[in-house]
């Protein structure tokens, strides 16, 4: 079985695709990313559809890596008969994707087999395959996949399979081009696959240039900015938390989760970290992306919407998938898109404050949607929700979700502050945020541990009580946040990363297991050491967080001490955007060595 540190990403700004280090396509949803996926041998096995190139007789790669600044990979195979190099692209796409793999002859003569099995809808559909002008044409229902190769092959089918198998030399080389397009409608355009790598080399290179961070790490910084880049949506903007679906946060358990969305959680650390980076552009889509799915009755805000703004996300489950390393059920949609998360407002509110300080574009709306927010949270701020971390075991009164109400009260009362011709009910606003304040003091601060808590009444601790500092909710140098930080430590993370709560199947989030600990929780502890004077261990702890990237410099969702594997949806938004955080909150001002 595969580790998730054996997979790479390509992508389009549309979908993507994971590539393992024996070669394999593993995972490919087309033509989006939340589309049904055609490879889906990452959830299952080589019956639910996978597209391996690979010297044959060969397990894992010798190495691979991205072309320096870019979203291409090299894998090379170093065999007994010589030396073989795939490179694997998805370009940018003008109508169609396509899935671009050149195999090059490196040194002597190496025999490479493409076996390419296509399995639609999550890897249960067999599609119907036949030649047409040379090329193999697959279809079921409403997909169809062209896949062509130059020069021509020796290609045959069986059980179900395409296979391909060639001899390369020196300076040889074999091109194949997959091509998705609804199977209504006439193929698409061919695209040159030489050409496309080229383009795209140039553009990822163009785009990663315009990176202002210059301090330590300037690398991994860059790798994780074009990550982000892949997981945007870009006719829309929006960006997917992960490309992918049900990696489970505890081998063989039941946190499995789809993760193809876009979570309004994030919106205010994206922002500042393409902010900061110098990504202005995308800065403003994501913005633009957040003011279209949050429009209409601040009642109905969720928490998270597909990638053009779509409301509806029903969670099912795909009974003929056995999960990675048997973690069942696989789930598609996610039924926490109905929860109320309270703290969501304040992501909104704390981004559009961002937005208006750091020059965005004017809207003449957004103003008008900050009012219509605020006066919803002025009832609404009272009631229990699920919180941050969207527990299926009932609505408490989460201490984050009430600092983020705090936090949306206080970015309009500064608003109005800083521009008194902005409408707005100041006084009200005022008295908002101080009862907020006042009652999250008393109710969510344990005076005998010197610690804020999960949640009013609660004993437990959140790793999400670390951003306190982070929102101006308190000073960092008050002895409660001190405190916090400290206890959070000792309890959540004695081995210096940090677990999101205590998840032991019997506490607040309601499921059976554990799961690993959350590395976005993680970069926020370097951040709050950092913010309380405690630079040196900000330093050591970033430095051991940039040692758990795999090999190509991704992260996942959580990490297991134990085992020392990632686990989790991968490669995650959230802890890259933690890890470009916090590299310009350590090193902003530095340059590289």
């Amino acid at each position: 079985m595969h580790a998730i540190e054996d997979y790479a990403l390509i992508g389009d700004e549309q979908t993507a695709a994971l590539v393992g280090a024996d070669g394999s396509v593993d995972w490919l949803c087309l033509p989006r990313f939340d589309s049904g996926a055609c490879f889906a041998r990452l959830l299952g096995d080589e019956n639910n559809g996978h597209w391996r190139i690979a010297p044959v007789g060969a397990e894992r790669c010798s190495r691979r890596a991205y072309r320096p600044d870019t979203l291409v990979l090299d894998t090379e195979w170093e065999t007994d008969e010589g030396l073989v190099r795939v490179t694997d692209l998805m370009p940018q796409r003008d109508r169609a994707p396509d899935l671009v793999r050149i195999v090059e002859g490196v040194r002597g003569e190496v025999t490479v087999r493409s076996t390419l099995r296509l399995r639609f809808d999550y890897g249960s559909v067999v599609p119907w395959i036949r030649r047409t002008d040379g090329h193999r044409v697959a279809v079921a229902g409403p997909d169809s996949v062209w896949l062509r190769m130059e020069p021509e092959v020796r290609s045959w089918g069986e059980d179900r399979t395409t296979y391909c198998e060639f001899t390369v030399a020196p300076g040889e080389q074999v091109a194949f081009v997959l091509t998705w397009h609804p199977s209504h409608e006439p193929r698409p355009p061919l695209v040159d696959p030489y050409t496309s790598l080229r383009h795209s080399i140039e553009d990822w290179r163009a785009w990663a240039s315009h990176c202002r961070y210059d301090g330590p790490h300037r690398d991994e910084v860059v790798r994780s900015l074009i990550t982000l880049k892949a997981l945007t949506y870009s006719p829309t903007g929006g960006i997917v938390a992960a490309p992918t679906t049900s990696l489970p946060e505890e081998l063989g358990g039941v946190r499995n989760w789809d993760y193809r969305y876009c979570w309004l959680r994030d919106s205010t650390m994206t922002l500042s970290a393409l902010l900061a980076a110098g990504y202005q552009e995308e800065a403003e889509a994501w913005r633009n992306w957040l003011l279209r799915a949050v429009a209409g009755d601040p009642g109905d805000l969720q928490i998270m919407y597909g990638v053009a703004g779509e409301r509806r996300l029903p969670e099912y489950e795909l009974p003929w998938l056995s999960g990675f390393g048997g973690s069942t059920p696989v789930r598609i949609g996610n039924d926490a898109v109905a929860q109320l998360q309270l703290d969501v407002y304040g992501e909104v509110v704390d981004t559009l404050a961002l937005a208006r300080r750091s020059g965005l574009s004017p809207r003449p709306d957004v103003w008008a949607l900050q009012r219509v927010l605020l006066d919803f949270l002025r009832s609404a701020w009272r009631l229990p929700d699920e919180g941050l971390w969207e527990v299926r075991g009932g609505r408490r009164h989460f201490v984050h979700s009430k600092v983020m109400v705090w936090v949306a009260a206080d970015r309009s009362v500064r608003a109005l502050e800083e521009d008194p011709g902005l409408e707005g009910d100041v006084d009200s606003w005022r008295a908002l945020r101080d009862e907020v304040h006042r009652e999250v003091c008393e109710k969510g601060y344990d005076p005998a541990r010197n610690t804020f808590t999960q949640y009013y009444g609660s004993r437990e601790l959140d790793a999400s009580l670390l951003l306190i500092p982070r929102t101006g909710f308190l000073p960092p140098d008050d002895p409660r946040v001190i405190g916090t930080i400290d206890a959070i430590r000792a309890e959540l993370g004695p081995d210096g990363f940090v677990r999101r709560y205590t998840a032991d199947g019997t506490g607040v989030d309601g499921l059976p297991g554990v799961e690993g600990t959350f590395l976005v929780c993680s970069f926020w502890l370097a951040d709050a050491l950092h913010m309380t004077g405690r630079t040196e261990e900000a330093h050591e702890l970033f430095e051991r967080l940039m040692g758990l990237a795999n090999d190509v410099g991704l992260l996942a969702e959580e990490y297991d001490p134990a085992s020392g594997r990632l686990l989790g949806n991968f490669p995650q938004a959230f802890s890259h955007i933690g890890l470009v955080n916090t590299a310009l909150t350590l090193f902003g001002d530095r340059k590289a060595e």
